[in-house]
């Protein structure tokens, strides 16, 4: 099966796929195992719908999330 190597949208292009809005750059919570942490992503301003881009999920996310289970 081929891989996608198409690079990651721009954050400009992106839009949300339930309101058609542009995805705007703020600060949003998110929570895993009762822990909430501030992070800096892009964000629809109508619903609320938050993007994680797949580094960040695979990368540092994933970091965290090992580091709060092995507490």
């Amino acid at each position: 099966m081929p891989q996608n190597t198409s690079p990651p949208p721009e954050a400009s292009d992106l839009l949300c796929a339930k309101c058609k809005q542009p995805l705007v750059p703020g600060k949003v919570n998110a929570t895993y195992l009762g822990n909430s942490f501030p992070v800096e992503l892009m964000h629809c301003p109508g619903c609320g719908f938050v993007y994680v881009p797949e580094a960040l999920a695979v990368g540092k996310m994933l970091q965290v999330e090992q580091a709060l289970e092995d507490k």
